[in-house]
């Protein structure tokens, strides 16, 4: 009996919880029950203007200047400065792989010569390659890469309409 009571009660309960939000869906809210419909024209908004109890933003009719446009977002392919920039480093980038590769084939060639050698060659430097041969490729490999990434710079300046000499520095 007492199990048929629990069950009854929480059935109840189950149900008037879901009944009490239907019931306040139903009445009206506040503000809306007047049937009075205020239209508010330009004298009433001007005068409360004046009052200084509203703040008008924009009227209409109103010139608007033509000049004001939005300013364009920053857009780096059309800046000739950005274009300079990449360049040096790319220019500065390639000179460096071509002095290690030229320093490297003059390691190989005073070793293969036997002359007394100033300075060795780094096989801690990254991926170099295990036979000498191996080791100008890869260098090689790099001076193609820079070089390429290069022209790839120009040709998009060239698309942008960037003068040639911005990319050489000029």
């Amino acid at each position: 009996m007492n199990r048929y009571l629990t069950f009854s009660l929480a059935i109840s309960m189950t149900l008037t919880t879901l009944a009490i939000p239907l019931r306040a869906a139903n009445k009206p809210r506040a503000g809306t029950d007047s049937p009075n419909t205020m239209v508010w024209t330009n004298d009433d908004l001007e005068r409360l203007h004046a009052l200084g109890l509203i703040c008008i933003v924009g009227r209409i009719g109103e010139e608007t200047p033509e000049s004001a446009s939005l300013p364009q977002p920053y857009v780096k392919t059309q800046d000739p400065g950005w274009y300079a920039e990449q360049a040096a480093k790319l220019r500065d980038e390639l000179e460096r792989r071509r002095a290690q590769l030229g320093g490297y084939r003059q390691a190989l060639e005073d070793a293969r010569s036997l002359r007394k050698t100033t300075a060795g060659i780094n096989l801690d430097d990254g991926d170099i390659g295990i036979t000498p041969e191996a080791g100008i490729d890869f260098l090689q490999q790099r001076v193609n890469e820079t070089q390429a990434e290069l022209d790839a710079l120009e040709d998009l300046a060239r698309r942008n309409d960037i003068p040639p000499g911005t990319l050489r520095g000029q």
